[in-house]
């Protein structure tokens, strides 16, 4: 009988599935139990406990929370919940911080990480944005909690500035974040950390005239090492944020000549298959430290 016992949520495209079972296979070698496919969208709180198809989440010596396509605001809330009494990877706190792009970028600034200068404004502060476009030249509106390049904008001039005002104001926001463009080469480093360790790199590329490199938004990935600077920057990113598993997006600013921190991902993907066969091979790295990760929580824990 195991001594320990794991719940497990981790997305099942592009390959995931089989991360999944290897994830379960290690962690059984070591004796640890794991409860998968747990969508807390599924679960309910009673009393003192949150019960998913007859288990008590809240007696789980750890939750693994690893699926960013398919939260739900029921599903984020029971995971606050559920990790004031269990430990989780990442935690609630640093999910809920790398969700929000002006919190990561104002604790990125205060860790002496180099970030892209940003506003945040109140939605009703029109003038402070025309002063910023003014002193900026080129600047990229940014949806505070979105992912995958969805929603960004950039906006070239006041008269740009000006024709998305309107459209802003319709959407019922209550602010707006703004980031000062960067000249960089339209291309990018994702770098993976895993418990502070170093785990991959690989390139983005933007697609033709696109400043874009998310893949969701038709930028592709290529291989690509990392230098000793990259791979410091993001392990401090990482760590300033708490994650435990970060995926941290650097550029080089090709004016000041350094590199800036885009985005910290608190759920970074694991190469796809098709990925892997171009040449991507840090899967089985980054599950051995995943399941290092959590025999260690779970056994501190006990």
């Amino acid at each position: 009988m195991s001594s320990r016992k794991i719940g497990m949520w981790l997305y099942t495209n592009s390959g995931g599935d089989k991360i999944a079972k290897k994830i379960i296979k290690k962690l059984k070698d070591r004796d640890i139990e794991t409860l998968d496919n747990i969508n807390l969208r599924n679960a309910i709180a009673r009393n003192s406990n949150i019960i998913y198809k007859g288990e008590k989440l809240n007696k789980l010596d750890l939750f693994f929370s690893y699926n960013a396509g398919e939260q739900t605001q029921y599903q984020v809330y029971l995971y606050q919940a559920l990790n004031r009494i269990v430990p989780m990877i990442n935690s609630y706190e640093a999910f809920a911080l790398t969700e929000d792009k002006f919190h990561t970028s104002l604790v990125l600034r205060n860790n002496g990480i180099r970030t892209a200068d940003y506003k945040l404004c109140h939605r009703d502060d029109g003038h402070e944005l025309r002063k910023i476009i003014k002193k900026w030249d080129k600047m990229v509106y940014k949806p505070t909690d979105g992912w995958g390049g969805l929603g960004l904008t950039k906006i070239e001039n006041e008269e740009t500035l000006n024709m998305l005002m309107p459209f802003l104001n319709q959407m019922d926001l209550r602010y707006f974040y703004v980031e000062k463009f960067i000249d960089y080469d339209n291309t990018d480093f994702r770098v993976d950390i895993v418990d502070g360790k170093f785990v991959s790199c690989y390139g983005r590329k933007a697609n033709g005239t696109d400043w874009r490199t998310n893949v969701t938004s038709g930028g592709s990935v290529f291989l690509r090492e990392a230098n000793d600077k990259v791979v410091d920057i993001a392990i401090k990113a990482a760590n300033a944020c708490g994650t435990d598993i970060a995926g941290v997006d650097i550029i080089y600013d090709r004016k000041r000549e350094e590199y800036v921190v885009l985005e910290v991902n608190g759920i970074p993907a694991f190469a796809t298959p098709e990925q892997e066969k171009m040449g991507l091979d840090f899967n089985d790295r980054k599950i051995d430290l995943i399941v290092d990760l959590i025999d260690r929580k779970t056994k501190k824990d006990r």
